[in-house]
């Protein structure tokens, strides 16, 4: 089971993101439903499926139904939801109903079952939980705090750029912390300090580099906070 598992998403790499080119996807994108590109990527994913399968007979009808339900879920998000979210969640939706439809060709072949256990003991509420503190509750604490400093940001940078840099730093020093790799945060602060505040010294921005310096450190520590709690529960 697991060789047919990684052959089919071998496949399906290569067919998403190897072989659709830029120009597949803007002639997707401008033609819709209408797209030669379309059925030429859904035809070199199908070939890939055969290939990785050695052609073998049993596969045969599994790699056609595979074949059209990436036609059917391209079409879907590629030309119908596209026009209603943006391209990171047409993305993730994409390939959520890809990897869905794999598993399905999976369990055809290879009936398994699922230990639902896994993903709600207690060390997976413990996971949910500990992503809910770093990616919504942590940048609101650390806004009301900031907020008592009666300091206005420049609004000459990125839209949400520094928000979408505290989850992804909390994140990550999670990932340091519960792997007992508490030297990856040292790494992370002196990346974030030349990229960030050299900047901002060089430009004599002082309260601004203070401003931030603060919310690192706030940011910084609320990471290590929610992973060693994350630590601690998982341990109990």
């Amino acid at each position: 089971m697991l060789l047919l598992i990684i052959k089919i998403v071998l496949a399906h790499l290569l067919g998403d993101f190897v072989f659709q080119t830029n120009k597949m996807v803007k002639d997707i994108n401008d033609h819709g439903i209408k797209s030669v590109s379309l059925f030429t990527h859904t035809a070199i994913h199908l070939f890939l499926l055969l290939l990785v399968t050695g052609f073998e007979s049993k596969y045969l009808v599994g790699v056609w139904i595979l074949g059209l339900a990436h036609l059917a879920i391209d079409i879907f998000t590629k030309i119908y939801l596209a026009k209603k979210v943006n391209a990171i969640k047409v993305l993730l939706i994409d390939q959520v109903l890809h990897g869905l439809s794999i598993a399905v060709f999976v369990y055809y072949y290879f009936p398994y079952t699922i230990d639902w256990g896994i993903v709600t003991g207690k060390n997976a509420i413990a996971i949910y939980s500990a992503l809910i503190m770093l990616v919504y509750v942590s940048p609101i604490v650390i806004k009301k705090i900031i907020e008592q400093l009666n300091f206005t940001v420049p609004n000459n940078g990125l839209d949400n750029a520094g928000k979408y840099i505290g989850i992804l730093e909390r994140l990550f020093i999670f990932l340091f912390v519960v792997m007992q790799r508490w030297e990856g945060i040292g790494f992370l602060l002196a990346a974030k300090s030349i990229f960030r505040f050299g900047d901002l010294k060089a430009n004599k921005e002082v309260k601004l580099t203070e401003y931030i310096l603060i919310g690192t450190l706030i940011s910084f520590g609320l990471g290590i906070v929610i992973a060693l709690l994350f630590n601690w529960v998982v341990s109990l």
